[in-house]
């Protein structure tokens, strides 16, 4: 038996600073491998312009977000800048079990308790090289006004303090360079004994029955 890649997908949360370029990474990492799916997450905050509802967010007002909470709809979801983010679940379960690797944009609330509930998943923080980067990067987006601004460069160092709790740390400082450390990340994931147990089960059966003269 050769060792292989985990077949089942790997849950991997993708997280970062407001402005870090985490959408962008995703994007580019989905268009240059097939082996991934991207989670549409659940969210309570109006669209901007271009987003399209089903494939940026679900977009969703506060009480029907509260009644998929109820019904158990998410596998997680957290509370950010005055409005809800959350996963929904059977999207998630479906692609891991075809094989692919699920990324979930989330933030750090949502990120720790995926890792709660799913040991086995892989949590990557991505962050610019300073701080006056990410101030320059959200300012020249041109999206949101400075009190929002200001609100996620104050939610960025309280995020900081948790940055420790993820697998790995990526700086987007090149965009081709991050995205090739994410792949080669992932690709090394799913070879870790915690994601391997179909294959260690495997091999020690082989063991047994050489051991009993089976093989």
């Amino acid at each position: 038996m050769m060792m292989k890649k985990n077949k089942k997908g790997l849950l991997t949360v993708i997280s970062g600073f407001s402005g870090a370029g985490k959408g962008t990474i995703v994007k580019k990492l989905i268009s240059e491998h097939n082996d991934y799916a991207l989670s549409v997450s659940m969210t309570t905050r109006k669209p901007r312009e271009g987003e399209v509802n089903g494939r940026e967010y679900f977009f969703v007002n506060h009480e029907d977000f509260e009644k998929t909470i109820a019904e158990g709809g998410l596998i997680e979801h957290a509370q950010y800048c005055d409005n809800y983010y959350g996963t929904p679940k059977d999207y998630v379960f479906n692609m891991l079990d075809a094989g692919k690797n699920v990324i979930l944009e989330i933030e750090i609330n949502g990120a720790l308790q995926i890792k709660k509930k799913f040991p086995e998943s892989l949590l990557l923080f991505i962050t610019p090289p300073s701080a006056e980067e990410l101030k320059r990067r959200l300012v020249s987006r041109g999206t949101e006004t400075m009190d929002v601004i200001e609100k996620r460069l104050s939610r960025a160092g309280e995020e900081s303090e948790g940055i420790e709790a993820y697998d790995y740390i990526v700086v987007n400082d090149d965009l081709d360079k991050c995205v090739e450390d994410i792949q080669r990340i992932v690709e090394d994931a799913h070879l870790s004994p915690v994601r391997c147990k179909d294959f260690i089960e495997d091999i020690r059966n082989e063991l047994k029955a050489f051991s009993k003269g089976e093989k």
